[in-house]
């Protein structure tokens, strides 16, 4: 016998909802997952009138439900927000060659201008050409660090105001784990928080934050859209992997273990006793950075030295390896400096 709408608007359910349990139909599902949404933004106020917004498109389901679902409501509630697709493309053989194929497809689908940025022409390295380098156990590393910056160079290219990612609900109770299991506290506020922004940053926001990861996947069904759905080659390897399998077997037995996990982080993050990061202009590449030199300048230094586990070392070793680095680079450019005015001189003398 079938079930009807819990929403009691004569229809048949199809589906369960993951996140609550509620019988809904398919126009009822779209209803309340696209609500939930527009809650988020309104009461985080994510956006206002007249924002350029880039959503960070990387072709899989999240950034494309996401880059959908911005465009319908942007059009629904009038947002006033002009809307980007800024993709990132890491260099990873038969992985983001792929995906950015359907990343220009929603690119004509949704009508909306396409950035794309490469780690080559950024850093003068891919992602395959790191793994070569420095092995499986660290690249995701490497790519999360070097992925955030080139975010952050994309946008600054584009002139936006926010750059919106596809974070949901399972990603970010994966980061509260991962950062627990670590003894991280301190990164807990940011990692909860649905907006974050430095002084000179362009900020960032997650209008998916609390929208389950399963229904995202339901959502883009029903919807039909396109998005690429193989996993990294690389991600195997990832230490997130863990923390999203010990989050699965949650949330078999206790659904709202994702949510329950979010607001403790959010929590947690709120104690004055934990000290927060400072945020800074790295003083080499001059992006926002919580060190003197950011992640990506330390990492890249290493790769360019034949060091490739220099930026995943403890931080004062680092710091001290980059000072000896920089005192040479100093000394270098004096020395050429002096012979380049004795030869001035010669020339001064022979003329």
């Amino acid at each position: 016998m079938p079930i009807s709408c819990t929403r009691k608007c004569g229809k048949d359910a199809i589906l369960k909802r993951p996140k609550t349990g509620h019988a809904l139909c398919k126009e009822c599902f779209f209803c309340a997952f696209e609500s939930e949404i527009h809650h988020t933004i309104t009461l985080g106020e994510l956006f206002k009138p007249g924002d350029k917004v880039a959503v960070g498109a990387s072709g899989g389901k999240d950034s494309t439900v996401l880059a959908y679902v911005l465009k319908t409501l942007n059009e629904r509630y009038k947002y006033g927000i002009e809307l980007f697709l800024l993709s990132i493309d890491e260099g990873i053989t038969g992985y983001r060659d792929d995906s950015l194929k359907t990343v220009q497809q929603n690119k004509n689908d949704y009508g909306l201008p396409l950035k794309i940025l490469s780690y080559k022409e950024l850093y003068g390295w891919t992602m395959d050409e790191i793994v070569a380098e420095i092995g499986k156990r660290n690249n995701c590393t490497f790519c999360g660090v070097f992925r955030r910056q080139a975010l952050d160079r994309g946008a600054a290219l584009l002139g936006v105001d926010c750059i919106a990612t596809g974070h949901n609900a399972d990603d970010i109770a994966e980061t509260v784990l991962m950062n627990i299991l670590r003894g991280d506290i301190a990164r807990l506020q940011r990692c909860t928080s649905v907006i974050t922004s430095g002084a000179d940053s362009i900020k960032r926001c997650k209008p998916l934050k609390y929208a389950y990861e399963k229904e995202i996947v339901m959502y883009a069904y029903f919807k039909r859209l396109v998005y690429f759905s193989t996993e990294c080659v690389f991600a195997p390897n990832a230490y997130r992997g863990h923390a999203r399998t010990f989050l699965k077997d949650l949330e078999k037995t206790r659904p709202s273990s994702i949510l329950d996990i979010i607001h403790s982080g959010e929590t947690l993050g709120v104690k004055n006793t934990v000290k927060m990061p400072e945020r800074r202009n790295c003083s080499r590449c001059g992006f926002v950075s919580s060190q003197e030199i950011c992640k990506a300048c330390i990492m890249l230094e290493g790769l360019n030295r034949g060091l490739p586990k220099l930026g995943i070392g403890k931080s004062n070793k680092v710091k001290q390896m980059m000072n000896s680095f920089d005192s040479l680079a100093n000394s270098t450019n004096e020395n050429d400096k002096d012979e380049s005015t004795e030869k001035d001189k010669l020339k001064a003398v022979e003329f």
